[in-house]
């Protein structure tokens, strides 16, 4: 009796114990949590091991990857128990269900289909009248672009022509001495003062 309680001594202190009291078993070659740190590590720096950036983004990726296929094959397999257990629980009654189901994504099908043509319809006709909008104004844009040039070089024609019509009492070598004996024949004095209209007020006498 003595030898059997000996062997198993933590278990009958655990019973003979009260019920409030805590139990704290002592395990020998562990340290307590109040225990200072060992002097044989006192100076130990504890270093992480080196880890290649470049593997640790592939580890990375292919651990993101394994927790997504591992994800969508359970709920793969949870989604074909579900169903084999309710067929096998409905019966009939998941058969037409079925056929409810995939003749209602018929009907529905087919109106995406008729809903879609008809967007292409519209689609189709507003692009139509934006291109027609755009070749108008393209065309609008060349009319009056050739308007703007025409009007430019009536502009430049005129310009030559007054050039041309001042060009006549331009002094050339040809006119010099003429242009001369008209200038000594007629003096011109443009020494006056005038107002803020114009007008000259005060013109001195000429002096040859």
């Amino acid at each position: 009796m003595l030898r059997a309680l000996s062997r198993c001594h933590a278990p009958v202190v655990r019973l003979l114990s009260p019920r409030t009291a805590v139990l704290v078993e002592t395990v020998r070659g562990r340290k307590s949590r109040t225990d200072p740190k060992a002097k044989s590590k006192l100076g130990r720096i504890k270093t992480p091991s080196p880890v290649d950036p470049v593997e640790m983004v592939v580890l990375k990726e292919r651990y993101t990857e394994y927790n997504l296929i591992l994800r969508a094959l359970r709920r793969e397999f949870k989604e074909q128990m579900l169903r084999k257990k309710y067929e096998e629980e409905v019966g009939s009654v998941a058969e037409e269900r079925a056929k409810r189901e995939a003749e209602e994504h018929r009907s529905l099908m087919a109106l995406n289909d008729a809903e879609n043509l008809r967007i292409c319809k519209i689609r189709e006709q507003r692009m139509q009248k934006e291109a027609e909008a755009a070749e108008l104004k393209k065309r609008e844009t060349a009319i009056v672009r050739q308007q703007e040039l025409e009007n430019y070089i009536k502009e430049k024609e005129r310009q030559i022509l007054l050039l041309q019509e001042e060009a006549k009492d331009f002094i050339t070598p040809d006119n010099l001495d003429q242009r001369i004996e008209e200038a000594l024949d007629n003096p011109k004095n443009y020494n006056f003062a005038i107002d803020k209209e114009g007008r000259v007020v005060k013109r001195t006498a000429f002096q040859q």
